[in-house]
């Protein structure tokens, strides 16, 4: 049986992996910058395994944005890719591109105990929607669906781009600080890398302190180190982020459970742990009760997206 490869790739860094048996292999990570396109990465990941073209049978690459037609362009970094012409030069039988948050809900399928972290306790409705909320480069957010027959839907959606809620007093005053940075206000405006430091921003212009910190690391480091001000943004934005899984978890239903995934929060996971992220989570008026036994977990797992893909292609393939 000929091989297939996953592939997630994003705005810096594409990971690349074979899939057989229903596990990841070799995974490897390049940089965008560094080849035209897709097709120039994939011969070049081949390559260094000692694999020629037409090796793989079959391929399904994770990519941000809505997926359809024959020509994708990419959204967060130079690449596109013709259906047609990636499956000629490849010498691939079938192309399956699926939206990365698609795949990373895939992903969620596929965790192990030991790769996710508990931050609110519950038990889920296994035939009820998962939410999974991903700051990261934006804000990601996609939703999970079990089956009858055992396989799983994967609803993609374009959640990031929300407006940012806003639960309290101060939160007006801060949103109306970000207005002036930023106009339209989204809650990817906040709830990522970039938004942490739009939201530090906020803060010193509100509270009058200087800005000192200039990388959204520098704001988490200083955190973690204790400086005042960074701690206040960063239990500001765990809030904010348990605001915005909430109303997620509303709009869907969702007592499947909420998965909390990207490369941002995992870097302060003790702190977001003993932040207000729980309160603000089930902090909705009259429905606050209806969030009793929602669980809601914090994902540790290295490839979540490249796992979800490999799902999504077995299941595409009728392998499931």
């Amino acid at each position: 049986m000929k091989l297939a490869l996953v592939g997630d790739i994003g705005g810096t860094n594409a990971r690349f992996a074979l899939w057989r048996d229903e596990q990841l292999e070799s995974v490897r990570v390049l940089a965008t910058v560094d080849f035209p396109g897709p097709e120039a990465a994939i011969r070049a990941y081949l390559s260094g395994l000692g694999l020629p073209l037409g090796s793989v049978d079959s391929v399904c690459l994770a990519c941000a944005g809505p997926v359809s037609g024959d020509l994708f362009r990419f959204t967060n970094n130079q690449w596109r890719i013709s259906r047609a012409a990636f499956c000629r030069e490849l010498q691939v039988r079938e192309l399956l591109l699926v939206n990365d948050f698609s795949a990373m809900a895939l992903g969620m399928t596929r965790l192990r105990d030991d790769e996710r972290v508990q931050v609110c306790p519950g038990t889920p409705e296994h035939e009820r929607p998962c939410v999974v909320i991903g700051p990261g480069t934006g804000l990601g957010v996609g939703t999970l669906l079990a089956l009858a027959d055992g396989s799983w839907l994967a609803l993609p959606g374009e959640g990031g781009h929300v407006d940012l809620p806003i639960g309290s007093p101060r939160e007006a005053e801060l949103w109306q600080q970000l207005y002036r940075q930023l106009g339209h206000v989204r809650a990817e405006d906040v709830l990522s890398g970039r938004g942490l430091l739009h939201l530090y921003q906020a803060v010193c212009a509100l509270d009058g302190h200087e800005l000192r910190l200039h990388t959204p690391v520098e704001v988490t480091a200083a955190a973690l180190a204790g400086d005042a001000v960074a701690v206040a943004v960063l239990e500001q934005f765990c809030v904010w982020l348990g605001r915005a899984a909430g109303n997620n978890v509303l709009s869907l239903g969702a007592r499947g459970g909420v998965y909390i995934v990207g490369g941002v929060v995992p870097r302060f996971a003790e702190f977001l742990l003993g932040s207000g992220f729980a309160k603000s989570f089930s902090d909705k008026g009259c429905m606050s009760d209806y969030f009793a036994g929602i669980p809601v977990w914090l994902v540790t797992a290295q490839y979540p997206g490249l796992m979800g893909a490999g799902v999504a292609l077995q299941q595409a393939l009728g392998r499931s």
